[in-house]
């Protein structure tokens, strides 16, 4: 198969699961290559991402590995034989890689859920939001390139919005509700669409208000994305170099149980609609 000089985030993760299967059968890179008549240099591009898999080879790879889940086995083939072009497509080459990869994770998610604190999430922002973020964050960035972004955001939006919805829930703290990024009309017209978004049913909101005590999740931002199966879940942080995709099992873990906390510390969405309403009303 022809080589990637830039594997996306999914590609590298399917390259990574066959690794750990690998790894957990105790066998090197050598050994599966040559029960699957490779070299180890091509296994070791293909645990890389950056070359592909057929079918074939990657059922023989688990039968080799005496892997025995099936619903694992057909979910890393799905991976591996997916050759649908996303509409996150249309933007390679005109905005960062990541900006792609986060767009196909939030795809291919079973449940998407989301924690933020200092800013509305990306899913539910209008155009006029994203634009002033934008603006902020990149204030050198021109029209032509601003543009892309703020219609890259708002085409994420589908994957809550579209034909066939992913079920997407979402904690927000108070300060991200009330900050004021651009003007007051723009603010009050964010919380209106986090109304109506919930209203159609396409979001469930939850907000931590400013005066929860005991809440020292600050860093908590988050987007936890379910798998077809529950080996294949992805977390997703933002850090200083970009966002960072997350699937070692022990983290994974960490953000589950960070998830439980920040709910815990969260009114019910009942009472969050009716929070957002006032805050709307204060406007």
């Amino acid at each position: 198969m022809t080589m990637r000089n830039q594997p996306t985030a999914r590609q590298v993760r399917l390259g990574s699961e066959l690794r750990k299967l690998r790894e957990a059968a105790g066998r090197t890179a050598k050994e599966v290559a040559a029960l699957l008549g490779s070299s180890s240099a091509h296994m070791s591009q293909i645990e890389a991402g950056s070359s592909g898999i057929s079918e074939e080879r990657l059922r023989r790879l688990a039968a080799h590995c005496a892997c025995t889940d099936e619903k694992l086995i057909d979910a890393l083939v799905v991976m591996a034989t997916d050759r649908t072009r996303g509409w996150w497509d249309d933007y390679r080459g005109v905005l960062p890689q990541v900006n792609l990869d986060v767009a196909e994770a939030e795809h291919h998610a079973a449940f998407l859920r989301e924690v933020v604190i200092t800013y509305v999430p990306g899913l539910l922002q209008t155009p006029d939001y994203a634009r002033a973020v934008f603006s902020y964050m990149r204030p050198e960035l021109p029209e032509s390139e601003l543009a892309p972004r703020i219609e890259h955001r708002m085409s994420r939006r589908s994957v809550i919005e579209g034909d066939n919805p992913t079920p997407y829930e979402t904690i927000v703290h108070e300060f991200a509700l009330r900050v004021r990024v651009a003007d007051r009309r723009t603010s009050l017209r964010q919380l209106r669409s986090i109304l109506n978004e919930i209203e159609q049913g396409h979001a469930a909101v939850r907000v931590i208000p400013a005066d929860q005590d005991g809440f020292a999740g600050a860093g908590a931002s988050m987007v936890y994305a379910d798998g077809p199966v529950p080996q294949l879940d992805t977390g997703l942080r933002d850090a200083p170099t970009g966002v960072v995709f997350i699937d070692a099992v022990a983290q994974l873990q960490r953000l589950r149980t960070l998830l439980r906390r920040v709910e815990d510390a969260s009114l019910d969405p009942v009472a969050s609609r009716d929070f957002i309403h006032r805050l709307a009303k204060e406007l």
